[in-house]
Order: C-alpha cells, then sequence, then structure tokens
C-alpha cells in the first residue's frame, strides 16, 4: 500500500514540477515575444517615417538629390539620435582614410595644422622629423595656404585640412606655403613613410623635466620613460607632463604609459551597461619617485584624463590648468558595414581604480591656470620658456622639489607656499578668465 501510495506522490509531483516549469517557460517566451514585437513595430515605424519621407521629398523637391550623400546624412542622424555624445559615424571614405593610415597605405607630408583663426589658412603647428615636410623646409609657424588646386581657407575645419594633406605613398602635391616670416613660395612634396614621435621633452629652469604627450600611441610608454630617465639623468628633479589638447584616443596605450609612472596598483576599470566591472590593468611596481605635475586642460581627454588622473590618485601628482573633458568612455572598435561604412559607440564607462568616474565632470585641477584672451590668441606663438601655463606648472613642480621657484610675469615674489590645501591661490588667476587654448582642434597630418 505505501509502496503505491509513493508513486502516486511521485507521479503527482513530477506533474506539478513540470506544470511550473511550463509556466516558466511560457511567462519568459511570451515576454521575449512581446519585446520582439514591440521592437519590430517601434523599427517598422521608423522605416515608415523615413519611407513617407523619402517619397514626399523626392516627389516635390526642386534640388537634386545625391543618395550616397543622403544615406551618409541618415547614417550621421542615427549616431546623433542614440544619447551618445562620443558616438560617431564614418562614411565608406573616410573609413577608407583610416583603414588606409593604419595600414601605412595612406599618409601625410609630415606636419600637424591646425586651422588659423584670424587667417583660415592651415597653420604648421609641427614639422616631424625626417618627413617630407622636413626635408623641403616647411616650419611650425608657416602657413599652408593652398594643397593643389584647394585654397586652405575653403576647408571647413582642421580635420578637412588634415585630410586633404593625406594621400597614397609616393605621390605628390604642390603647396601654397607661406614661412613664419610671411615670404610667399610654392613648394612640392612627395607623401613618404616617416616616424611620428608622441613625446617632445626639455629641460626647464635648469632642474625640471618638461614632457609634451602630443597623443598616446603603441610606442608612448616607452618614448614618455625614455625621456624622464633622460631627463632625470640630466639633473631634472621634478617633471612636467603636459596633456593639454591630447584627446586621448589610444586608450591601453595610455594605460601602458601610466604604468611606466606610477607604483603597483589598479590603474583603471571598464563598468558594463549592467554594473558589472572588469579590471583593465594593474601596474608593477616600476615607477617615477620625483614630484610629478600634469598639465591640463579642456581637450585632455580620454585616455590622457585617465593617465592624469592615475598619476595624481597613485603617484601624488598635481594636475595644473583648466577642468578636463569629461570623457570617460570605453569605445568600441569599429563596426564595418556593407557599403563600406563604419560606426563606433561607446560600450562601458571608464572609472579608476577606486571605482570613481570622471565621464561628464572631468577632472579638476588642484592650482586652476587658465589663458587670458591675449595669451589665447598668441597660443601658438608660446614656447615652452614662454608659455604662462607651463610656466606655472614648472613653477609648482619646482616647489613640490623643494628648489627655488622664479617669479612669474606680474609677480613681485615667487609663488611659494601656493599649494592645495594652504589656502592661498595663484596669484593672477581670479582675472585669467575662463578661456582655454584653441588646440583642441589640432590633428597630426599623418
Amino acid at each position: 500500500m505505501s509502496k503505491k501510495i509513493s508513486l502516486s506522490v511521485a507521479a503527482t509531483a513530477t506533474l506539478i514540477a513540470m506544470a511550473v516549469t511550463f509556466s516558466v517557460t511560457m511567462a519568459f517566451a511570451m515576454n521575449r515575444f512581446n519585446g520582439t514585437v514591440t521592437s519590430v513595430k517601434d523599427k517598422e515605424r521608423m522605416y515608415n517615417k523615413l519611407a513617407e519621407i523619402d517619397r514626399y521629398v523626392r516627389a516635390n523637391a526642386y534640388f537634386p538629390i545625391n543618395d550616397d550623400t543622403l544615406n551618409d546624412t541618415i547614417g550621421s542622424g542615427y549616431m546623433l539620435g542614440i544619447a551618445d555624445p562620443y558616438a560617431r559615424y564614418y562614411s565608406p571614405r573616410a573609413y577608407a582614410e583610416r583603414q588606409g593610415l593604419a595600414t601605412g597605405r595612406l599618409m601625410g607630408i609630415g606636419v600637424a595644422v591646425v586651422r588659423d583663426a584670424s587667417s583660415g589658412y592651415a597653420r604648421i603647428i609641427r614639422v616631424y622629423e625626417n618627413s617630407p615636410a622636413a626635408e623641403i623646409g616647411l616650419q611650425a609657424g608657416g602657413f599652408i595656404t593652398a594643397i593643389g588646386e584647394v585654397n586652405t581657407r575653403s576647408l571647413a575645419d582642421t580635420a578637412a585640412m588634415t585630410s586633404a594633406l593625406i594621400g597614397e605613398e609616393g605621390t605628390s602635391t604642390v603647396l601654397g606655403y607661406l614661412t613664419p616670416d610671411r615670404q610667399e613660395a610654392t613648394v612640392e612634396v612627395r607623401r613618404a613613410n616617416y616616424t611620428v614621435t608622441t613625446v617632445t621633452s626639455a629641460l626647464l629652469e635648469g632642474s625640471c623635466g618638461y614632457l609634451r604627450v602630443d597623443a598616446f600611441g603603441d610606442a608612448t610608454g616607452t618614448e614618455l620613460r625614455t625621456a624622464a630617465d633622460s631627463l632625470l639623468q640630466r639633473g631634472a628633479t621634478s617633471l612636467v607632463f603636459d596633456l593639454r589638447d591630447n584627446s586621448g584616443e589610444a586608450l591601453n596605450a595610455a594605460l601602458v604609459a601610466a604604468d611606466r609612472c606610477v607604483p603597483n596598483g589598479l590603474l583603471a576599470q571598464s563598468q558594463a551597461s549592467d554594473g558589472t566591472t572588469t579590471d583593465l590593468r594593474v601596474s608593477d611596481e616600476q615607477a617615477i619617485t620625483v614630484p610629478m605635475v600634469c598639465l591640463v586642460n579642456g581637450g585632455t581627454a580620454g585616455g590622457a584624463e585617465l593617465f592624469a588622473n592615475a598619476l595624481r590618485k597613485m603617484g601624488g601628482a598635481l594636475l595644473v590648468g583648466t577642468n578636463t573633458a569629461g570623457k570617460g568612455v570605453i569605445l568600441s572598435e569599429p563596426q564595418s558595414f556593407s557599403d563600406g561604412s563604419a560606426v563606433i559607440i561607446t560600450t562601458g564607462i571608464l572609472l579608476d581604480g577606486d571605482g570613481e568616474s570622471w565621464n561628464g565632470t572631468g577632472l579638476a585641477p588642484d592650482i586652476e591656470s587658465a589663458l587670458t584672451a591675449d595669451e589665447q590668441a598668441a597660443y601658438y606663438d608660446f614656447t615652452p620658456e614662454t608659455d604662462p601655463q607651463i610656466q606655472r606648472a614648472v613653477n609648482t613642480a619646482l616647489g613640490l622639489a623643494g628648489e627655488t621657484v622664479p617669479a612669474l610675469p606680474g609677480e613681485d615674489v615667487p609663488p611659494e607656499g601656493n599649494m592645495p590645501g594652504d589656502g592661498t591661490s595663484p596669484e593672477g588667476d581670479a582675472d585669467a578668465g575662463d578661456a582655454d587654448a584653441p588646440a583642441a582642434d589640432a590633428v597630426p597630418a599623418e
């Protein structure tokens, strides 16, 4: 009798379990179905709207429609509409150019340019060593007034000027050139392979090492440590890292560079949309032990912010300058499509080793040092010895190292003691204004 009861109970329990499983499965399936139906309906509404607009425009438009331009604009508009400020659409031509630069099939002439605010021409702000531009005598401070038949004033921005200089290796272009002392010339330059260094250095005030980091690339970590070691061997007792207008596109390269400067610890993490975090890199014990200062501004973004934040939190560095861009995100690799176009989107939020984010807020400097309107206008005429923001950063670094601090222009005495926490602020900063240097547009013509 008990055996029959046991079999009956077992059978009943099995049926109940099957019913529960079926109910849970059906509920899950219905939720997925409803979500899919909603998604399909949303997509249908989107496509129907585009179709309605397209039918009306094609039936009534006076001006001709270029379908390639239209499709690229739709792609750009989509990325603008997804609430991701860093999402980007590449047209087939722009993506092909990006790939060509990465593989070495396309290259420039060896200059970094910006659109000059006063003249509208492409102003040369850097000439790379052993490049075609250096070989024919182009100089920083000069202007490219024409690229082939195109007057550079007609190009919309710095990116367009940079793009116009790019071409197949071995091809030539004729440039209209205005020397720094305003002598006109016409020169022919052949595009060829050259090495782009991302770090330049100098010893300032006798004992402060100055390192300008224009961008982060595969070689930046090695370049940075080599330059720092050289400056220390030459007697530097402190270091200034100039990160102004460094857009920090190569995040992993910035992690490697920071690893060369700070002691052991977690450098950064990535946070996914579901809140889960992943460690990005843990630094080793190798570190720079002299006082450090990072010079930053509104163009300091992405990996450059990560680098500055790591040096401040893990290496005791001070930040001098103005608030950074607040671009603390992880971006995807380009996703290409059948027509040759591609997109990049945000896939995560960047966190530091303490789990804190600067995305949207930026990094506030420890010592504020903005450019006045007159200084901003003269930004590209400054040298490391005359740039007021570099002077402030150098004085801060010298003070941290216990060195004699020279007076800045307009100061009666050296700004000793003007360190965070002592209740003082750098003299003259109150009237410095909010203006950042206009160099955020600066893009190497690689």
